[in-house]
Formats: structure tokens, C-alpha cells, sequence
């Protein structure tokens, strides 16, 4: 079985086309199509189903990429152990929207300028499905939201057996309310009943939510960006939970007051199995040690 062939797969795996796959590979599409092919003969299956230009995993394409992750980052390990050299190479970074927005940007440019030869993917997501792109080899890493002691559903959706966590941030976690709201002590001080909060499988709506139940009855308003929670609190007829750090980018509506639902961890998790000198630079840039020889000392 071919290294590389295994490689291409993932590649496509990931990008669910054979056209992006080949501009993050460097190579023209009917060669990725060649192998691809290649590997499936190999096999005996297939491992996509082709839908015009969208490459989507068969059931056997499933459950051989993680087999094709495990091999490709065991090689690269080996290869970093007798042979150090630089990171470089794609690196599938998986990330909250809030931490995107509000962490990531000069972190991100600090690690292009240290790591050039490195291809950083960022895929946005809530921490559910975040940590299930991690335990599937679809995401090399990812930075999830995880509650403290007391502060809401310890349940990050991870596997602690299969998973390691390094602790990178600290948000300060609020209830945003809307204008001409009075203070409030307590959910049982709130006069609006609906909560604008992102998609289910988000810690911090799991937090709001278990935080408000503890007054009056209240249903969740889905939402697809921390913009629209902020305009439905404008109207009156809402309150949302977002981050500190993400409210601070924003332009707040007048009147608006926040009440504290506290810290919460913002974790970088990674498979037990796989670890990488990417993944070491990745995490030196996000906790402030930064320099090259870092990763090296990490390594050692």
C-alpha cells in the first residue's frame, strides 16, 4: 500500500472534491483521480461516491480513513524521531467561531511567519462536532469549549481515553440582555423567555441553557452567527450568551447589560495516537512559547 496513495485519499477525504484536493496537493486532478482509483483496486471497494464534482466517503471509505490517518502520522513521527526537521505540510485546525474571531487572527499570522512551510486548514464548528472531526481523523486538532466544575454539562463530547487536552484559553462567559432590561441576580429575574444562542451541540448555548432553567421556562432561539444573537437582543425579545472577548469586538446596541455565567476553558484536544511537530508548533504559538527552538526542545 502506497504512502502516497494513502495521502492522496486523505486529501480528498477532507476536501470532498478531487479539484481542491489537487491544488492543496500540487497536482493536476487526473493524476488524483489515477490514484484514488489506484487505491480503491487495491482494496476491492470503493471508497467514494461520486456526485458530479463532490467526492463523498462510502460506508468502507469511512472506516478506512482512520486506518490512512493512523498510518500517514505514524510515519511522520517516525520520520520526525530519527530525522528532526521543520514542521511542515497540512495541518487541519478545527476551531469555535468565537475563538476564531476573537483569539486566532495574530496567532495565526504569528504562526505563518515562524512556520511558512506549513498548510493551515481552519474548519469552524460547536465543540460536539468539533471533537467527533478529532476522534475521526478528520481534524488533526481542534480548540473546543469545555464548562468548569459547576458551571453547566461537564460533557465536552469527548472520549478522555482517546483524547489529549491542553489547557490555551479562559473566556469569561456571558448572558447579553437587551435594552431597558433591568439588572439581574438570577434567571428568575428575567423578563424575556427565549435565549439566541448557536447551534446544539455548543458548550456555551448547553451552559445558557442549564443556567436558565433555574427560572421560568425559556426556548432557544438557533442562530448561525454571535451578529444575529447580538441583533435579536436588540429587539428586545431575547437574551444571548457569547463570550467577553467576542462582545468586545462588536458594536454593542445601547441599553444592553450582561450578567456573568463565569469562566470557561477553552481546550486544545488531540487524539492520544497522534502527535506531530505541527502540532507542537501549534500549540507553542497558542500558549506564548514561540520560539523555533521550542518545538525541538518539545520533541526531545
Amino acid at each position: 500500500m502506497d504512502l502516497s496513495d494513502l495521502h492522496i485519499f486523505r486529501t480528498v477525504a477532507t476536501e470532498c472534491s478531487v479539484t481542491r484536493a489537487s491544488q492543496t496537493l500540487a497536482r493536476v486532478p487526473s493524476n488524483v483521480t489515477t490514484r484514488v482509483q489506484r487505491l480503491e483496486q487495491d482494496l476491492g471497494v470503493p471508497l467514494f461516491s461520486r456526485d458530479g464534482k463532490r467526492m463523498t466517503l462510502t460506508r468502507e471509505g469511512l472506516a478506512f480513513l482512520p486506518y490512512a490517518s493512523r498510518i500517514l502520522d505514524l510515519v511522520a513521527e517516525a520520520r520526525q524521531v530519527v530525522n528532526p526537521t521543520e514542521p511542515s505540510g497540512l495541518f487541519r485546525v478545527g476551531t469555535m467561531e468565537s475563538t476564531a474571531a476573537s483569539r486566532l487572527p495574530d496567532l495565526l499570522a504569528r504562526f505563518h511567519a515562524l512556520w511558512p512551510s506549513v498548510s493551515l486548514q481552519l474548519t469552524l464548528g460547536a465543540t460536539r462536532d468539533l471533537t467527533q472531526g478529532v476522534l475521526a481523523h478528520r481534524l488533526d486538532c481542534a480548540l473546543i469549549a469545555r464548562p468548569m466544575k459547576g458551571l453547566g454539562d461537564e460533557e465536552a463530547g469527548f472520549d478522555p481515553d482517546q483524547l489529549q487536552t491542553e489547557h490555551v484559553f479562559v473566556e469569561n462567559l456571558l448572558i447579553v440582555l437587551p435594552p431597558d432590561h433591568p439588572e439581574i441576580l438570577s434567571p428568575a429575574d428575567l423578563r424575556v423567555d427565549t435565549l439566541a444562542a448557536l447551534e446544539p451541540g455548543c458548550t456555551y448555548r448547553r451552559i445558557a441553557e442549564k443556567w436558565a432553567r433555574g427560572g421560568k421556562p425559556v426556548r432557544t432561539l438557533e442562530l448561525n452567527s454571535y451578529h444575529a444573537v447580538l441583533a435579536s437582543v436588540a429587539t428586545g425579545n431575547s437574551i444571548g450568551v457569547m463570550p467577553q472577548s467576542v462582545l468586545d469586538l462588536m458594536q454593542r446596541p445601547d441599553g444592553t447589560k450582561t450578567y456573568q455565567l463565569g469562566p470557561v476553558d477553552t481546550l486544545l484536544v488531540r487524539r492520544k495516537d497522534s502527535r506531530s511537530p505541527i502540532f507542537n508548533a501549534f500549540l507553542d504559538v497558542l500558549t506564548k512559547r514561540h520560539s523555533r527552538g521550542s518545538v525541538a526542545e518539545r520533541d526531545s
